[in-house]
């Protein structure tokens, strides 16, 4: 803890962030330790925040208490109600800086700029091949389960794919995409 003009703080000996509150000190150093104390009582997903494990319950009750006021788009929490709404905006605030390209979600950027550095760190504990993003690790690890999620209701075929399942559904059973 340090004293600065007559106010305490406390700072992060990891990171040197600084707290004016011992609760959101304690609240930040989780996010070096990895302590995720909150847990959902359905799920069992853990949070290392109370208010993130409310938020998180929305998906099991279908609560979206956020609207669009433009299109009236429902969310369950008021940043993914910030970030819907740079759709009609057209608002892209994260910006690549290598080539320029701008996305409107920091994740995105994050995704993207592997591009440029070829960090892959999502490994498949199966056979070692590396990806950039979490997504293509998942249909991935598919090849080595057999899963097929993605179910054709017309004819009943399977596939691991959802793209395979969608050419399968305007290809052979005839459909509209």
């Amino acid at each position: 803890m340090s004293e600065e003009l007559g106010k305490s703080s406390y700072d992060c000996d990891i990171c040197k962030e600084s707290f004016l509150e011992e609760s959101k000190f304690n609240q930040h150093k989780r996010i070096h330790t990895g302590d995720k104390p909150y847990h959902c009582d359905i799920c069992g997903r853990s949070f290392s925040r109370a208010h993130s494990l409310a938020i998180h319950k929305r998906i099991h009750t279908g609560d979206k208490p956020y609207h669009c006021d433009i299109c009236g788009e429902s969310c369950s929490d008021g940043s993914s109600l910030t970030k819907h709404k740079r759709i009609h905006t057209g608002e892209k605030p994260y910006h690549c800086n290598i080539c320029g390209k701008s996305f409107t979600v920091s994740s995105h950027l994050t995704q993207h700029t592997r591009i440029h550095t070829g960090e892959k760190p999502y490994h498949c504990d199966i056979c070692g091949k590396s990806f950039s993003v979490s997504s293509s690790l998942t249909k991935h690890k598919r090849i080595h389960t057999g899963e097929e999620p993605y179910r054709c209701d017309i004819c009943g075929e399977s596939f691991s794919q959802k793209h395979h399942s969608i050419k399968h559904k305007c290809i052979r059973c005839e459909v509209d995409p």
